[in-house]
């Protein structure tokens, strides 16, 4: 290791030479591109599994840490299959049908019933998109304290909303996945500081449950913003995109079907996206339980949270964190508004999809520029921004059981599904989470009205 930093040192640009000479060397050029083909075949699960961890899954997980030290980090190694099992069951959905959530709902089910997820989603979403648009100007605020609250959040939703609008779909997507790199200064801050390696593995592998109203309402939060309603259309949704971006299949006729290559394909972008979430998650947990808690910081302010990212840059903590807000916040807000298009869309028979203009879709960008207005009108009620965000988790948490029920009859559902049908582990751990949702659900409102 001296060897190599007296190298660089001594002559930077021979070091880079002999690094590039050992990459292009037989030995390593095999393994880069294997990961530069897995890369390439990542898209609409590991978007969505990135947009898990946004503003309000990040202010959850550091709330979380930061008053119950390493409790939860358990949540995120066990609920990992659970939201493999969600969001391939999504996948699988719009692989056989060739259509959304709300377009297998609307042909199989009631209107009542599919209006009824919708304007669910459509609120659950709108409220999420509002504090992630509060949570990206304060965490902005941190670094240029002199621009006003209400400038940075009409500019963030205007970006926004320019990029959904004016952008075609094959860029943005691989725009949207670039921006989950971001993520990795909550990893690298892990590695920096002093933290009980025991006894962070001990309560990862470890459950603990803490039946105490604070501890019940957070673990609603932790669930509710790792599996999330707004996910499970979008996973469906952007199969539907991906099928029409890389095979110009545009009939419902020519969507419908699929084949075991597909569905490996789709199962193992879903995994990566889900536990490439779950990581982060238990790295936030991580920093949060070792910088914040014993200094009895709990998170009142962005302020507060970016202090976890201190060990890593110091006194550039504040900008860190706000890029990192922000990346996220610009990751999650198109999901969050696109999700409910969609679902609007399928449901009242409107032509969408981000890969048409605006001209031909007024419906679909109409629904996102609704939920997006409706968002940032949100943030001049006076709702404090970390509240809000941890709030919205709670929400997403009362909704997605009532959701994943609907989703787990579709999967089952011969008629629909064919031989796609679920299997016993889909339906075992499919049902086992949607149960314990509907109890968490349950305790939560017990805990704040009584």
């Amino acid at each position: 290791m001296d060897d190599l930093v007296k190298k660089v040192v001594e002559s930077p640009a021979r070091a880079v030479d002999d690094f590039v000479a050992v990459a292009n060397s037989p030995r390593y050029k095999k393994p880069i591109r294997i990961a530069k083909k897995y890369w390439g075949e990542l898209g609409p699960g590991l978007t969505t599994g990135a947009s898990d961890d946004d503003p309000s899954g990040i202010a959850t997980y550091s709330q979380a840490g930061a008053i119950f030290g390493f409790s939860f980090l358990w949540m995120s190694l066990y609920l990992i299959p659970f939201m493999v099992v969600a969001q391939e069951m999504c996948g699988r959905i719009a692989h056989v049908t060739g259509r959304g959530i709300s377009g297998v709902l609307k042909q199989h089910y009631s209107k009542r019933i599919v209006r009824s997820t919708v304007l669910m989603l459509f609120a659950a979403n709108t409220l999420n998109i509002g504090a992630n648009i509060a949570a990206m100007a304060a965490s902005t605020r941190l670094v240029f304290p002199g621009l006003p609250f209400t400038v940075l959040a009409v500019f963030f939703t205007l970006l926004s909303l320019i990029l959904q609008i004016s952008m075609p779909y094959s860029r943005y997507e691989k725009f949207l996945k670039y921006l989950t790199l971001v993520l990795f200064a909550y990893i690298i801050t892990a590695f920096l500081i002093r933290a009980d390696w025991a006894e962070v593995i001990r309560h990862t592998v470890q459950p603990h449950f803490i039946f105490t109203k604070d501890g019940i309402f957070m673990m609603t939060a932790i669930v509710g913003t790792t599996i999330s309603p707004y996910l499970f259309y979008w996973q469906a949704s952007q199969v539907i995109e991906q099928q029409r971006e890389e095979y110009g299949r545009k009939t419902l006729t020519s969507l419908a079907g699929t084949n075991a290559k597909e569905i490996s394909l789709m199962r193992k972008d879903v995994t990566t996206g889900m536990v490439f979430s779950n990581i982060v998650m238990f790295f936030i947990i991580a920093v949060a339980g070792t910088v914040l808690m014993p200094k009895g910081i709990t998170i009142d302010t962005a302020a507060d949270a970016a202090q976890a990212l201190r060990p890593l840059a110091g006194d550039f903590a504040f900008l860190l964190f706000a890029i990192g807000i922000v990346g996220t916040g610009m990751l999650a807000i198109p999901v969050l508004a696109g999700s409910a298009s969609y679902a609007f869309s399928e449901a009242f028979s409107l032509n969408h999809g981000l890969d048409k203009q605006l001209k031909r879709a007024y419906g679909f960008y109409g629904v996102i520029i609704l939920s997006m207005g409706i968002g940032l009108l949100i943030n001049f009620l006076g709702i404090h921004p970390i509240k809000a965000l941890i709030y919205s988790a709670v929400i997403n948490g009362l909704v997605a059981p009532v959701l994943l029920t609907l989703i787990l009859l579709v999967a089952n559902n011969h008629k629909i599904m064919g031989e796609w049908k679920n299997g016993p582990v889909s339906n075992i751990l499919g049902w086992f989470i949607t149960i314990i949702m509907y109890i968490a659900g349950i305790a939560t409102l017990w805990g704040m009205f009584f």
